[in-house]
């Protein structure tokens, strides 16, 4: 790749462009992302990412947030591995070039961040390995954080938008949604349940974005090494980041599956998930915690598949499209998941009470 980036970045930096060689892993991030791999040295490079403003209409939050996780795990766990942002010359952890911001981070070596799960035991170690960040987090004062994205996780607000969508929609996409509409409606008392035991659960430093790309691996062990894009660490519940293990981890295919059928939940990686995660958080979380694990699946599942639905009745403004339904065929995916948990609710309870 031809080297993209203004010249005052890599002075800030300290960087030549002629030592690297360039390439933009993956697709689908939020943040643009690039590798700057160095063309001498094994091994050796870096991470360059450019903040979506459009998502994070405050990026200094960002910036704040992950120094303080970083000053706290300097203090107290010198020795955990905290992919945090590298200063440049000013001594920022951000670069701001013509209105955009920058960060620098180290490239980690022998690892891959997978995009889908093949065997258990890396749904094991991906839960263990946000589950060690909050652990080691747990103790950490939380009244100078702040949302980086205010009410990410707040199924209250997303159920609001999915009725308001529902009574502005037009008539003709109200009736293609029919279905999913009413299973919207179905799995409601999930909002009032979660109403109900919301002023007794504990504030915590969580992720919020708990997908299996969001990890480090060893590309050949598959052993944990690290978590990665901390944007979203900021104060929340366990339920975000369980949930969305639960949601990513557990089935065979994403939400951009649109047969249905193959929506199904893999048993042996529901197991690996809680095995993994309470290896870290089994003495951290409080029993009611503990009683809601299951629960956490379906908060963020349903919530997931009310984002979709809503965005579909809207025009599908937000979530970028291959073909008109697809943000109704995600919906129903991920009603057809919320479904799975529900049945399967008292098969996957006795796995995790073993």
């Amino acid at each position: 790749m031809v080297n993209p980036f203004p010249s005052v970045l890599w002075a800030l930096y300290g960087l030549d462009p002629e030592d690297f060689q360039i390439h933009q892993p993956g697709s689908g991030n939020i943040n643009q992302t690039f590798v700057l791999q160095h063309i001498t040295k094994t091994n050796g490079g870096f991470v360059l990412q450019q903040i979506n403003q459009q998502v994070f209409k405050q990026p200094e939050i960002i910036v704040s947030n992950i120094r303080l996780a970083k000053e706290y795990l300097q203090k107290n766990h010198p020795g955990y591995l905290f992919i945090a942002p590298l200063p440049n010359l000013n001594e920022e952890d951000f670069t701001l070039v013509e209105d955009e911001y920058w960060r620098l981070l180290p490239f980690v070596p022998h690892t891959k961040a997978f995009e889908v799960l093949t065997e258990p035991v890396q749904a094991y170690e991906a839960a263990k390995q946000f589950g060690k960040l909050s652990r080691l987090l747990a103790g950490i004062p939380l009244e100078k954080f702040k949302a980086s994205i205010p009410r990410f996780h707040d199924l209250e607000w997303r159920k609001q938008q999915f009725d308001e969508a529902w009574g502005q929609a037009p008539a003709v996409l109200r009736e293609q949604a029919k279905e999913a509409i009413e299973m919207a409606k179905t799995y409601a008392h999930i909002l009032q349940q979660f109403k109900v035991i919301e002023p007794t659960l504990p504030l915590r430093i969580m992720h919020h974005d708990t997908k299996i790309s969001n990890v480090l691996l060893d590309e050949q062990t598959f052993k944990g090494v690290c978590v990665i894009d901390l944007d979203t660490l900021m104060p929340g519940y366990f339920i975000s980041d369980l949930g969305d293990m639960m949601r990513t981890y557990l089935c065979a295919v994403d939400e951009n599956e649109p047969d249905f059928k193959k929506v199904r939940i893999r048993e042996d990686f529901f197991k690996a998930t809680l095995e993994g995660y309470l290896s870290e958080m089994a003495d951290v979380l409080t029993e009611q915690e503990k009683e809601l694990l299951l629960f956490s699946g379906k908060y963020i599942v349903y919530m997931q598949a009310l984002r979709f639905l809503t965005d579909f009745l809207q025009g599908s403004m937000y979530y970028p499209t291959q073909y008109a339904h697809q943000n109704l065929d995600r919906a129903l995916n991920q009603f057809r998941l919320v479904e799975e948990l529900f049945q399967k609710e008292k098969k996957l309870e006795a796995l995790f009470q073993k």
